[in-house]
């Protein structure tokens, strides 16, 4: 009974709770007294060994983040246990509601020199990261001009999965530069809804076994995604991208043969292209479609006059694309 007890306190003091709402600054963190902020439930995982698995559990609310978010913990190196970041309500719960989702907005400066002066959001410093569940919006700090919600900039990490979770940008007050820039192997991207970002997708340096699966991707106004790796074990499946200015952009003088299946790509300006001092269309690809269509007429749910819809940036039932069942719910709603 002891060694019983023992081990579920040990496990319970992975799982980390935090509510705008009820929470409080000097709170333990847990169910029955949890933060106030997401940055102190980071820092205490931050604490943890990283032996064993590390949950962060959000409950509804807006959180700010004042400055760059590093996700990790106390283990230097070696540290590949699972650490998630999720909603306590997901969008397939029955109780959900447009408003259960968890907001995440920086207000933060830039926070980094990492390439250039940028400002990050999460900053990703271990194996095996997952978000679910969760919106982010853009960087509302005026003197910010490039974004990036969730960033890894080790390439020899790998193992991100991001599921069921918006990333809404505003180019004109809260701009998203990209939603997702991850170096290193292992991203999935797994129904989720990109909107309004200036770019969805960056992958660069040591990109291998990546996917988009069941994603929607409207409105961004220089690409869908920039992708630099140049093999082929990459999943890319029922999707639909819409309103954008590139689908594709890929490095210079590479040709990879990625296979793209069962999506819709249509109402985008240029298709493939690649950056040469400046974006160029590409007059030759390598790669193989399978089940794509280029035409469709594209319809989301979007706010009118009646407020945020629970279906809010998903397709619409008259919409093109239904059957490829891509947006935030992996369940058919009722």
């Amino acid at each position: 009974m002891i060694l019983l007890c023992i081990s579920a306190g040990s496990l319970n003091a992975q799982t980390i709770f935090v509510d705008a709402v009820k929470g409080r600054d000097e709170a333990k963190g847990t169910i029955a007294d949890p933060f106030s902020n997401l940055e102190r439930g980071v820092a205490l995982a931050t604490s943890f060994s990283g032996n064993e698995p590390v949950t962060i559990r959000i409950y509804p609310g807006l959180y700010t983040l004042q400055q760059q978010v590093e996700i990790k913990t106390g283990k230097v190196s070696g540290d590949t246990v699972k650490y998630t970041i999720e909603a306590v309500v997901m969008p397939d719960d029955t109780a959900w509601q447009a408003g259960s989702m968890p907001v995440i907005q920086s207000v933060s400066p830039d926070n980094s020199t990492n390439q250039f002066v940028h400002a990050v959001g999460f900053l990703i410093a271990k194996n095996n990261v997952t978000f679910r569940g969760l919106k982010f919006l853009g960087n509302a700090n005026p003197l910010v001009r490039y974004y990036y919600p969730i960033t890894r900039e080790n390439e020899n990490l790998k193992g991100l999965e991001i599921s069921q979770c918006y990333f809404i940008g505003e180019k004109n007050s809260a701009p998203i530069q990209g939603a997702v820039w991850a170096h290193g192997a292992a991203t999935k991207i797994d129904h989720c809804i990109f909107y309004g970002c200036k770019n969805a997708l960056l992958f660069f340096k040591s990109i291998r076994d990546f996917s988009i699966t069941h994603s929607i991707i409207s409105g961004a106004y220089e690409a869908a995604a920039w992708d630099w790796g140049t093999g082929n074990d990459f999943e890319f499946r029922n999707n639909i991208v819409t309103n954008c200015n590139y689908f594709w952009l890929r490095a210079p003088n590479t040709f990879p043969t990625y296979t793209f299946r069962n999506s819709i790509i249509a109402g985008v300006n240029q298709y493939m292209g690649y950056w040469d001092n400046g974006l160029v269309p590409a007059e030759k690809s390598n790669h193989i479609e399978t089940g794509i269509k280029k035409t469709g007429k594209i319809l989301l749910s979007e706010v009118k006059t009646q407020g945020l819809p629970n279906d809010y940036l998903n397709l619409l039932p008259q919409s093109d694309g239904n059957e490829l069942k891509a947006g935030i719910f992996k369940k058919d709603k009722k």
